[in-house]
């Protein structure tokens, strides 16, 4: 018998280097996803005190949240990114575009 499980395979070890690739490059994706999470939890546990607001408006405004959070952290992810790379890179990189031909 090999010592691999049945249910492990090659594509989920790929999926988890992917995942943890993805993390490294754009650390507030998962802060995103998180939020998005916790955004869930959070209207979960106050849907129980919603009062007279109907189910539907409810719902809407949560998903109008888990939006805006996630939106939010990708925002904010993507101004580190860019200044990370413009602002504190102490060395230009080269342009690689050659503008003779």
């Amino acid at each position: 018998m090999s010592s691999k499980s049945f249910f492990d395979s090659d594509e989920d070890a790929a999926q988890s280097n992917k995942l943890a690739r993805k993390a490294k490059e754009s650390p507030f994706m998962l802060v995103g996803i998180a939020g998005f999470v916790a955004a869930g939890v959070i209207g979960a546990y106050k849907y129980r005190n919603r009062g007279t607001m109907s189910t539907s408006v409810f719902l809407m405004q949560l998903r109008v949240a888990a939006q805006g959070t996630v939106v939010g952290c990708l925002t904010v992810g993507l101004a580190y990114s860019m200044a990370k790379e413009y602002l504190f890179d102490k060395a230009p990189k080269e342009n690689t575009k050659s503008l003779t031909n």
